[in-house]
């Protein structure tokens, strides 16, 4: 997998307004109504990560999930990143 430039992060980027590119990553900080919302998400997301083979940094403190993408074996952001992020986008717009 190729790790993307600067440019093509930023313009996957406008498709992900949550999303930020900070320090070889992308990140998003999501939150949910209660602890019990935010696990359940947690849940729904492993089981993708687990099927997609790529595994998120992430931090869940009550409500809130941060999570960062990056893809360890190129270094950096690549497609990988993007598919799970758009994966994770499509599972909150549909809870």
């Amino acid at each position: 997998m190729k790790k993307l430039t600067e440019t093509e992060i930023n313009k996957y980027l406008e498709r992900f307004p949550e999303w930020k590119f900070i320090d070889n990553g992308i990140e998003a900080t999501l939150q949910f109504g209660d602890f019990k919302d935010c696990f359940a998400m947690m849940t729904r997301i492993a089981f993708e990560c687990e099927a997609q083979n790529h595994h998120p940094n992430w931090y869940n403190v009550y409500n809130r999930l941060s999570i960062r993408l990056s893809t360890h074996d190129a270094g950096g952001v690549t497609e990988k990143d993007f598919k799970l992020a758009e994966t994770i986008e499509t599972l909150i717009a549909n809870q």
